[in-house]
């Protein structure tokens, strides 16, 4: 019996002896993976899963990603490879180009039906738009967690990412600072990718939050799209219809540096606090400029090596799954060059 096994069995061993405890909570047997994950007690791995466990084969573990054309699929590839190697799994991101939700839909419910996949790991760009095949998943016995994009009411396993409440927050936070008062009856315009999305109404959200009680004006957010040109000639019309601007806020990696290259061309980038997030090469150099003040960096990297990491414990180890925060890293002038690009 191979160390792997082993410990399964006497990890099944332990919860079986648990379950003659439990009452209607619902009682844990071997195949629940130790019972961890949704916490409900109703979760039961996939015998499928559970005899490629007991066989010793690599671990299939699939990274979901709603548009992996983005540069920012490109850190959490790496993220996802690394950790693949250091535990021995089959990985691999997955999504479909250019952002449709119903084309990821369709290719998640042919992973389960197929049996291909022992692990997923989904990022939605809609909050709504993966819930179905996410209980799908769960109740295939098939571990599932949200990266990236939270899922907070659907039947995901665990979220591994930023608080993207408390990012944007802490964004309109650090622009107050630097405004350092002068943004009283002025106006920060907010910029995004995709304002319908989850992550960006929270974000959002946090944003109008960090700046409650100051007298800034929230003009926003402004759907950009994923097209560099579009945004760009989006964010141009939008400010030429604005005055009394001071601040200027991205959501996102392209949102950011669409606005960015407005400020640098309208010459005002003395004139006008900006923040954003993410550091793509274009993103850094605005930043060396002094064009944008600040970024966020979100770790898309550690975002994929977590997502992997996570769901690999709860298979081999039974490791209960928890969320990772992969934190909120302020990067300036005085510290991009100890910074990690994105892409």
């Amino acid at each position: 019996m191979s160390p792997r096994t082993l410990l399964r069995s006497l990890v099944a061993a332990t919860a079986a002896a648990a379950a003659l405890t439990l009452t209607a909570c619902g009682a844990v047997t071997a195949g629940d993976a130790a019972g961890s994950g949704s916490g409900d007690g109703s979760f039961k791995l996939a015998s499928y899963i559970q005899q490629r466990i007991d066989d010793d084969k690599p671990m299939r573990i699939k990274l979901s990603y709603h548009d992996p054309s983005l540069a920012f699929a490109t850190p959490i590839g790496s993220g996802m490879k690394r950790a693949g190697k250091e535990v021995g799994a089959e990985v691999s991101l997955i999504g479909p180009t250019g952002g449709d939700a119903a084309k990821q839909v369709s290719e998640l419910q042919t992973l389960i039906q197929q049996k291909a996949v022992d692990g997923l790991a989904v990022s939605s760009a809609s909050s709504d738009a993966l819930k179905p095949v996410i209980s799908q998943a769960y109740k295939a016995g098939i571990p599932i967690i949200s990266f990236n994009t939270d899922n907070p009411d659907s039947q995901q396993m665990g979220f591994v990412g930023q608080d993207l409440k408390a990012s944007g927050k802490a964004e309109a936070e650090q622009m107050l600072k630097d405004l350092k008062g002068t943004g009283k009856g002025k106006s920060v315009v907010v910029f995004s990718v995709d304002t319908g999305a989850g992550w960006s109404h929270d974000r959002f959200n946090g944003f109008k939050e960090g700046l409650a009680g100051s007298d800034l004006k929230v003009v926003g957010p402004v759907n950009v799209g994923n097209e560099p040109n579009a945004a760009y000639n989006t964010v141009e019309s939008t400010m030429s219809g604005q005055s009394g601007v001071v601040a200027v806020a991205g959501l996102d990696c392209c949102s950011t540096t669409a606005a960015a290259k407005w400020v640098a061309q309208s010459g005002r980038a003395d004139a006008i606090t900006m923040g954003g997030f993410d550091l793509l090469t274009q993103t850094a150099e605005y930043i060396d400029r002094g064009v944008l003040d600040f970024t966020i960096s979100q770790n898309p990297s550690e975002q994929g090596y977590q997502a992997v990491k996570v769901l690999y414990d709860f298979l081999t180890k039974g490791t209960e799954i928890t969320g990772v925060d992969t934190g909120a890293q302020f990067i300036t002038r005085k510290n991009l060059d100890a910074a990690t690009v994105e892409d």
